[in-house]
């Protein structure tokens, strides 16, 4: 574009039209372009401009979420400290979206974990395994990621997983992970590691609770199925 937002006619300006109209009035990309803040110089584009590259490259607000910095600051315009604001934004409109569980609130069921992880999961490419320590009243003691990509023997092991657990006295835990097709159906893998799992919890004293798997809008959870 020829010229920056600020040469825009003033009803056209996204922060002026969102003061005006309030923040639903706002296209996506104009809502980029007040975290982007300014435009590139070198190439003449507008804030908006480099939004709407961002939403052109990859279809959505949510792809961006789910985008690294690094993808980001691929498109023309958009260098780590706009891409690394675009991030916190989107990171922000999560967390507002996630009814998080905090420290010493006690376990109740496993839509309370679904609750808890499904929107910073559903937008991730890689698997995360991450287990869930409680005392012995159910209470979080804290969460532990495990692994990161796709689940197998070799990474979620039984070391690894209990670990954690015996360092903080933990009395329980529950299995989490996320499947990013989307489909919370276990895998023969899944049901493999949560069998081994449970047998060693069961020698080490740590009881495992359930085995929740993070889908896109849905979970299962092993326990409610009958299958732990």
């Amino acid at each position: 574009m020829a010229g920056g937002i600020k040469d825009w006619p003033e009803d056209e300006r996204p922060r002026e039209k969102m003061q005006k109209q309030g923040a639903q009035a706002l296209s996506d990309a104009e809502l980029l372009a007040l975290v982007i803040r300014s435009g590139d110089p070198a190439t003449r584009q507008s804030a908006v401009d480099i939004g709407r590259l961002l939403l052109q490259e990859f279809g959505s607000l949510r792809a961006l979420a789910g985008a690294t910095i690094a993808e980001l600051c691929r498109i023309k315009g958009a260098g780590p400290a706009k891409a690394t604001a675009v991030k916190a934004a989107l990171e922000i409109g999560a967390r507002l979206n996630t009814d998080r569980l905090s420290h010493c609130e006690r376990f109740t069921s496993p839509e309370q974990v679904y609750q808890h992880f499904h929107y910073s999961f559903r937008d991730r490419c890689k698997e995360y395994f991450i287990v869930l320590l409680l005392d012995g009243k159910n209470r979080i003691i804290r969460e532990v990621q495990i692994s990161e990509g796709s689940l197998n023997q070799s990474i979620v092991h039984p070391r690894e997983v209990f670990n954690p657990a015996v360092r903080d006295s933990a009395a329980a835990m529950i299995l989490v992970h996320n499947h990013p097709s989307g489909d919370p159906t276990p895998s023969r893998e899944d049901r493999e590691i949560t069998r081994r799992l449970k047998e060693a919890g069961e020698l080490m004293g740590v009881a495992v609770l359930d085995h929740i798997i993070i889908g896109d809008g849905r979970y299962l959870s092993f326990t409610s199925q009958g299958m732990l």
